[in-house]
């Protein structure tokens, strides 16, 4: 249980911290649980929306959730969305990338990633049943969050760990705590409608192709490409089951 509780804290700004204290060396193991966070997360912004969507046009509760998940997270994936762009949009070595993604400062290419970003997911939101929205909030947060723990296994930490942000390097998830993973991130899933279920392959395409571009780019990850590969693998799950939905309509 304390390695639940770790992750809670880890990934969100809400006070899990008073139900204990966790050892340090857990926060090393918090990406196996990564999914399970999404069942919170994700439940949240079901909450927020559907109690929303009765008196507001649906866009507006689709930004009422996004901006609770915010809320929930610290931004924490949207920072690392920002610096992902900002670092491999305007980096030209590896050195280079991993200086600006350092940087607290936020550029050009971190701006327009975020806008980009929220206008699409915003605008998908906005052209599906409302039902089929509070199941796809949980079902995409967990599964991409699966999808995105897989980088400690795929490709090693690109820094040290004293360069890390939080000084933190995560350990390799073993076989048990893949497995546990996936039926974490996978079982959110059975929420949506069969026809909607196959949109479960669009992060487990994305993440390995991200995993790919980071390991010739820097030959390894950062906890910002974490953040950014769970973001984009969700609105890539987001986009299939709009389409989904727009060729059965």
């Amino acid at each position: 249980m304390k390695q639940i509780l770790a992750a809670l804290i880890f990934f969100t700004r809400l006070p899990f911290w008073r139900l204990g204290d966790v050892p340090a060396e857990m926060y090393r193991n918090v990406v196996r649980y990564w999914p399970f966070v999404g069942w919170l997360t994700g439940g949240i912004m079901v909450g927020v929306f559907y109690l929303a969507s009765f008196v507001l046009p649906v866009s507006c509760a689709a930004v009422l959730a996004l901006v609770a998940r915010l809320l929930v997270t610290g931004a924490l994936h949207e920072d690392g969305l920002a610096d992902f762009f900002d670092g491999f949009g305007g980096g030209t070595d590896r050195q280079r990338i991993l200086a600006i993604m350092k940087d607290s400062h936020i550029g050009t290419y971190g701006v327009l990633a975020l806008v980009v970003y929220y206008i699409l997911l915003v605008c998908v939101i906005s052209s599906l049943p409302v039902g089929v929205v509070c199941c796809a909030m949980v079902a995409c947060d967990s599964w991409s969050k699966f999808a995105a723990s897989n980088i400690v296994n795929f490709l090693p930490y690109a820094r040290t760990e004293q360069e890390a942000k939080n000084h933190t390097v995560y350990n390799k998830v073993s076989p048990g705590g893949v497995i546990a993973g996936c039926v974490g991130g996978a079982l959110p899933l059975l929420l949506l409608p069969w026809v909607y279920q196959t949109a479960a392959i669009a992060p487990v395409v994305v993440a390995p192709l991200l995993f790919a571009y980071m390991k010739r780019k820097i030959r390894g990850y950062t906890g910002d490409c974490c953040g950014a590969t769970f973001l984009i693998c969700e609105l890539s799950m987001w986009l299939v089951i709009s389409v989904t939905f727009t060729l059965i309509s």
